[in-house]
């Protein structure tokens, strides 16, 4: 039999308060097995999809336990209520004896991921079109432009294949008969046969915009996440051996919301929905590391959007960069130096701002002797600084934000 699973039942009464934001060390979450739960964030920055307020069968609290990040929402009982408490070590347990419960939450994360992405484009990014594979040309065309003929020719291809009556079809099977000689496009059509992939250097996985059926599991290697907005690569992740990617696609049949390229040689596992469904029974590690996965995901993209909402260019440049810290678990200490593994550049790009207007916030952030941008790199002296500037200017956004809400409604 195992270890017995562990669970225990906690009791709340009427108006307590179950978990509180921004609290660390969440090391449970919970399944409500009777009464109501009302779910509430310091700042509502998207209107949650099915609304705040949880009953049976519902859970909460995953996102931070599963991640180990501090927690993003309150949970406040709106009538007694029975809960099951699940702790962390418990998770892969848990899903070993109770399957359905484990899809449950990876569905329902998928769903708040892709829905979380989709709000954080139409902020940073302005945009708000339903993915459409038409795109796919116009991807081939930014790659082609930066002369890396390995995405380019896979993303024509995926374009003539998925929209074979595109008004650019002609005009991409030109580009790949010219650059076939210089591309090196592998797996281009999947292949439900070979799971484990080899990936050379800049090549494409998937392509924005294109369907998907499959996850994958990195094994060796490194993979980046990247979106062409507004005519620019932005940056979304770099994943290591290890990392899943992916899975929104196999677990939603909904098209890639970005596209992965190999790093560097890479060598994946391809997961499809028939191997996933078997792996959710008989690799529950498997499956805990993907839960854990989307969880730090879902914390990472809350903090993003978080971001967009403050209104002082350079504070969200100084709250990027400690979300980036708090992302990364770099502890916070007086007097500690620590080097960004990215530039002033990527900075811009990852808080959405127009290049202009991030050059100019940027001069102004780096007035702070604190702070230098020095070989494609942010440096910085002193950690605590990037904190105490952050929550100034987080502090300096709710009394601005309460202000006008006075006026309302006085």
């Amino acid at each position: 039999m195992g270890n017995p699973l562990q669970l225990s039942m906690v009791n709340f009464n009427k108006g307590a308060y179950i978990i509180v934001e921004g609290k660390q060390k969440a090391d449970q979450f919970f399944i409500i097995r009777s009464g109501k739960v009302r779910i509430s964030k310091e700042v509502e920055i998207v209107e949650e999809e099915g609304g705040n307020v949880l009953a049976p069968g519902d859970f909460f609290g995953v996102v931070s336990t599963m991640s180990g990040h501090s927690h993003i929402e309150t949970a406040q009982a709106l009538t007694d209520v029975t809960l099951i408490s699940v702790n962390r070590d418990n998770y892969t347990l848990l899903i070993e004896r109770n399957a359905p419960v484990a899809m449950k939450i990876i569905e329902a994360f998928s769903r708040r991921m892709r829905y979380l992405d989709e709000k954080l484009a139409q902020l940073t990014f302005k945009e708000t079109a339903e993915p459409d594979p038409s795109h796919l040309f116009y991807v081939g065309e930014y790659y082609a432009r930066q002369n890396q003929y390995n995405q380019a020719y896979y993303a024509y291809y995926q374009y003539v294949k998925h929209v074979p009556q595109g008004k650019n079809v002609q005009t991409a099977r030109e580009r790949m008969m010219k650059i076939k000689p210089y591309s090196k496009a592998v797996h281009l059509d999947g292949d439900s046969e070979v799971f484990t992939r080899e990936y050379p250097k800049d090549t494409m996985i998937f392509a924005e915009t294109m369907p998907g059926r499959e996850l994958y599991i990195i094994q060796k290697g490194s993979v980046k996440i990247t979106k062409i907005v507004n005519d620019n690569e932005v940056l979304l992740a770099v994943l290591k051996a290890g990392d899943i990617f992916g899975e929104m696609s196999l677990i939603e049949n909904k098209p890639r919301s970005a596209s992965a390229i190999a790093f560097e040689e890479s060598v994946l596992l391809a997961v499809n929905q028939e191997n996933f469904e078997r792996m959710v029974q008989s690799q529950p590690q498997i499956i805990a590391r993907l839960t854990t996965l989307l969880a730090e995901r879902i914390w990472f993209i809350y903090k993003q959007l978080a971001n967009t909402l403050l209104s002082d260019k350079v504070g969200r440049l100084y709250d990027a960069l400690l979300i980036q810290l708090e992302k990364n678990r770099v502890p916070i200490r007086s007097g500690e130096a620590y080097t960004f593994d990215f530039g002033t550049r990527e900075l811009i790009n990852m808080v959405g701002l127009p290049m202009e207007e991030g050059n100019q916030a940027m001069r102004e952030l780096l007035r702070n002797t604190k702070l230098k941008a020095m070989d494609n790199r942010i440096h910085v002296t002193d950690l605590e600084e990037i904190d105490k500037q952050a929550k100034y200017y987080r502090k300096m956004e709710k009394i601005e934000r309460a202000r006008k809400q006075q006026k309302r409604i006085s």
